[in-house]
Order: C-alpha cells, then structure tokens, then sequence
C-alpha cells in the first residue's frame, strides 16, 4: 500500500531506518492500515540496519488512535471487533500489536524522535523504542481509560519496567498528561532537548549506537533486555557466555 493510503513512510540510508508517521493534519493519529504497514516494516527491513528511528511530521509525535476511523462502522472499527468471537477479536489485536513489538527487535536499537502530542497509542508507540528523545513541548499521555479501553499495544510490560507498578497505575488509570520535565524525572526519557535541537540529537545518538562494533552492541541490548528476569547468578552466567562468544569472535574462533 502507498504513503497516502497508509499514512507512514520507511526511509532507509544505510544502517539507519527512518519511520515516518506523516498525517501531520490530524496529528498522526494511528489506524489499523498504518498499524499494517509498520509490521510489514520490519519484514521489508535491509540487513544492514542497525538503528530504527520514529518520528511524526509536524508538530505532533502521534496523537494516538484515529477515533474517526475506530468509531466508524467499517472494519477494524470498534462496532467490527466487538462483533467478532472473544478468540478472533484477541487474534486481531495480536497484528495490531506486531507493529509495535518488532521494535523489541534484537538487532537493531530503535529511538523514538518524540515532539508535541505522544497519546495513547502514540505514547505506547513511543515506549516500544528502546530509547526517547524528547523535545521540551512533548506530551504524554496513556489515555485510553478516558475512553473505556485499556492500552492493548504492548506499552503496559514496557511502562512497568520504566517507571515501576504503582507510578505506571497512576499514569495509566488517570490518563493525565504529563510533560518532558516529568517523564525525564522518572525514567521515561533518554534526554530532553529544545525543539530545534530535537533532529540533530537523535542523530548523534544514531551515530554513538553505530560508532561500536554491532555484534557487540547485539550482545549488550540482549543481556540488559534479559536483566530483569534473571537472578544474580543467572545474569552473570549470561555475561559470561556473551564474552565468551565476543572473544572468540574478535580472535577468529566463532562459527
């Protein structure tokens, strides 16, 4: 499908991949066709792309699900999942979520450029990137309890591990915005950054993730992604194989 039926753009230059959301009229407000052609994405991928960037044309990061779209009477709308079997209506949700945890991806690190509105969706958009860059007016908001929905795209495991269970409660059942100041306070942003700094920061920090071997840094996204779920014991054996495998690789010795 085209940009214009999509309404997202994949721009690749080498080993850096930009994702564009480009519906700046309405704030890049996400749909089930733009959901589609972000999976398809991660499949379209070159070999070499090491680092994914997300950003949104305009003034806006994404202002979350096109209501337009989900409230109407066509597909993917509201009224069309909630008349389909409780299973199928699960299986749906599981392509709509694909677009969001292929950023999860092992080989690449992806960076969320994030200005103005981050709601909803586009704020769980933001948190399947594994580092935020934020300018000074951005605006997050996990809304989808004003509406009577929950956050179904992967953001609920990804805003526990980043700001812990009672904040992330907070954030989530009130569905207030908060600002760049307040996500950099407790852990949502990598840096936060003037607007017009915005591009120039999330290509220095584009051009830090490659400046490293990329088997290196492979082993290192893999380690601290698995932290979380291991025990000391675990942790340190996983280090140690990692090394183990880094040095035979560095001296000729790997498969």
């Amino acid at each position: 499908m085209t940009t214009e039926a999509t309404g997202v753009r994949l721009d690749c230059d080498g080993p850096v991949a930009t994702v564009t959301l480009c519906r700046p009229d309405v704030l890049n407000a996400q749909t089930p066709a733009m959901w589609r052609a972000l999976s398809e994405f991660s499949r379209a991928l070159p070999g070499d792309v090491r680092v994914v960037i997300l950003r949104g044309e305009g003034r806006a990061f994404s202002a979350g699900l096109d209501l337009s779209v989900a409230g109407a009477s066509g597909p993917d709308s509201f009224a069309d999942l909630a008349a389909l079997p409780e299973s199928e209506c699960a299986d749906r949700i599981a392509v709509y979520q694909s677009a969001f945890t292929w950023l999860h991806r092992p080989d690449i690190i992806s960076i969320a450029a994030v200005q103005g509105h981050a709601i909803g969706a586009g704020f769980q958009l933001a948190l399947a990137c594994d580092l935020r860059v934020l300018a000074t007016d951005a605006k997050l908001s996990m809304a989808e309890a004003t509406i009577g929905l929950v956050p179904d795209l992967a953001g609920t495991k990804r805003l526990v591990e980043l700001v812990g269970y009672a904040r992330a409660l907070e954030i989530c059942a009130t569905g207030r915005r908060m600002d760049a100041a307040e996500a950099d306070r407790i852990g949502l942003a990598t840096v936060v950054v003037p607007n017009a700094e915005l591009d120039d920061t999330v290509r220095d920090l584009a051009a830090g993730l490659l400046a490293n071997n990329r088997n290196a840094v492979v082993e290192i996204k893999a380690l601290l992604t698995g932290a979380a779920g291991h025990s000391h014991a675990e942790q340190q054996r996983a280090e140690r194989e990692a090394q183990t495998r880094r040095l035979r690789d560095l001296t000729g010795r790997g498969e």
